[in-house]
């Protein structure tokens, strides 16, 4: 009985192994997107992404109305690519990671400061699918809000 329980906790120890290795690599493809986003550097920021990406936003307008509004991930690129080095900074204060075979979700709050200056916050919800062994952002959809932003 010691034995069998021994083999199964020692199986469960490497399961965890393999997954915080995923968890590792998640983490790693949405780094690098912020730091592309940091450095407004279009190559290192389209390599996270699938060929069929797609970015959406939830905000409420002055009067209260909740939007979905989509963007697509070649006009994100570009703006991007437009802005100086060191303009867009988006600062995560947690990560939440969960993964099943090739479908991760991440859920990341945050703060977005644009050229130094406190823009807004919110939470960024990515799907990410693992394809030939590394992880790319298939979707990304993100809450957008100017009050109650923490300092990051």
């Amino acid at each position: 009985m010691r034995k069998a329980l021994l083999i199964v906790c020692s199986l469960v120890s490497l399961s965890a192994l393999a997954q915080s290795d995923d968890e590792k690599a998640v983490r790693a493809a949405i780094s690098q997107l912020f730091d592309g986003m940091r450095k407004a550097d279009t190559t290192l920021f389209k390599a996270v992404f699938v060929p069929t990406a797609s970015l959406q936003s939830i905000a409420k307008n002055k009067e209260g109305a909740v939007s979905v509004r989509s963007e697509s991930i070649p006009n994100f690129i570009a703006s991007v690519g437009k802005q100086k080095p060191g303009a867009l900074d988006e600062r995560l204060s947690a990560y939440e990671v969960r993964i099943d075979a090739e479908l991760a979700i991440a859920w990341t709050p945050y703060v977005f400061y644009f050229n130094g200056q406190k823009s807004h916050c919110g939470v960024n919800v990515f799907t990410l699918v693992k394809l030939n062994g590394g992880w790319k952002i298939q979707a990304i959809i993100d809450t957008r809000r100017r009050e109650g932003c923490p300092d990051l």
